[in-house]
């Protein structure tokens, strides 16, 4: 949604008013991030952990960590390089079926292994297909995925847990 400018990020203003994190930011005094508030953690993030929506959930309580010790603009500044190089994966090496992979990566692995990534396909694959290109970009991030015991996949609820939440809900 950020990428595709539907929406500022988080803590950017008006915003994706479906995120519910976005909209509470907003009730508390505009906060750029959930760990900057006086009731964090909250109620909205029982249960979110365990399992993914479209994006992963697994980074966020060490993101805050991070963001606490090396400060917030040079967090801004990692994240935006995060996402410039999320954009070229997406424009450069998607072959139409990496959208959803190349976004987990992006966000489970450290700036320095993608950057690692990104020089050698650049030096491996300069004249590749894209087709071959999202093929060994795939391999390169499962690569260092795998040195880091990181599983790069969506972690989705089953569908007797779906029917058993809905249940709950009513």
């Amino acid at each position: 949604m950020h990428l595709g400018g539907h929406c500022p990020g988080c803590g950017g203003g008006a915003g994706n008013q479906p995120c519910k994190i976005a909209k509470c930011s907003l009730e508390h005094g505009k906060i750029a991030y959930c760990n900057q508030c006086e009731s964090f953690p909250c109620e909205k993030y029982s249960g979110e952990d365990e399992y993914d929506s479209f994006i992963t959930y697994r980074n966020r309580y060490r993101d805050f960590e991070k963001l606490k010790k090396i400060g917030v603009k040079a967090y801004q500044e990692e994240q935006r390089e995060k996402a410039a190089i999320l954009k070229e994966l997406l424009e450069n090496y998607n072959d139409g079926r990496k959208k959803t992979f190349f976004c987990l990566a992006v966000n489970l692995l450290e700036l320095n292994d993608l950057r690692k990534v990104m020089g050698q396909i650049k030096e491996d694959a300069p004249e590749l297909s894209v087709k071959e290109k999202a093929a060994r970009m795939a391999g390169l991030f499962q690569e260092a995925a795998a040195q880091k015991g990181i599983s790069i996949k969506l972690r989705k609820r089953s569908a007797k847990e779906k029917e058993m939440q809905q249940r709950e809900r009513i």
